[in-house]
């Protein structure tokens, strides 16, 4: 019988060198490893001119989705630097947080990244653009109304504009 820690897989973020997430990206597929990089397109201004580029969301960072022999492969990969842990133990990330993730940035590419989310109640969407979205819902001094994709781990956000019409259904207590 397998080890059950060598065959369930679990999501965990990886630290890799600066500026490298994509070559981690391209080394942990060609190992095999199920990967997320999140990325968003942006335009940067030089003095001669604008390009549209595609960046990492969170920099230096990396998700992969393995189990514990995969995880110790990709951690010998070149790019990557290790597995973000807590007390020495690899830390993993819920599913419902990737996806959430990936839910959002499939729906817009209008946000911020915060590193300090405002404490509010956790909701889900279940309206609009944003449907199926496990978030955070907070409001700016203007009251707009913001919803904050969190990766608890990483104490990262992708914060973006929650339309005026979307209805939330409370999960529970942050």
């Amino acid at each position: 019988m397998l080890d059950e820690k060598m065959t369930i897989r679990h999501w965990y973020a990886m630290y890799t060198k600066p500026r490298s997430e994509f070559a981690a990206a391209k080394q942990l597929r060609a190992e095999g490893i199920e990967i997320y990089l999140p990325t968003a397109t942006v335009i940067r201004q030089w003095s001669d001119r604008k390009k549209k580029l595609t960046e990492p969301v969170f920099k230096s960072y990396i998700f992969v989705h393995c189990n514990e022999k995969e995880r110790l492969i990709a951690v010998q990969q070149k790019a990557i630097v290790k597995t973000v842990s807590f007390l020495g133990k690899p830390s993993i990330i819920p599913d419902w947080e990737i996806e959430s993730l990936r839910k959002t940035l499939e729906r817009t590419n209008e946000f911020d990244l915060s590193d300090k989310p405002k404490i509010g109640q956790k909701v889900k969407i279940v309206d609009g653009p944003f449907k199926g979205v496990v978030g955070t819902v907070y409001e700016d001094e203007n009251q707009e109304r913001y919803l904050a994709v969190t990766i608890e781990l990483l104490r990262r956000s992708v914060v973006v504009h929650l339309p005026a019409g979307n209805v939330v259904e409370f999960v529970g207590e942050k």
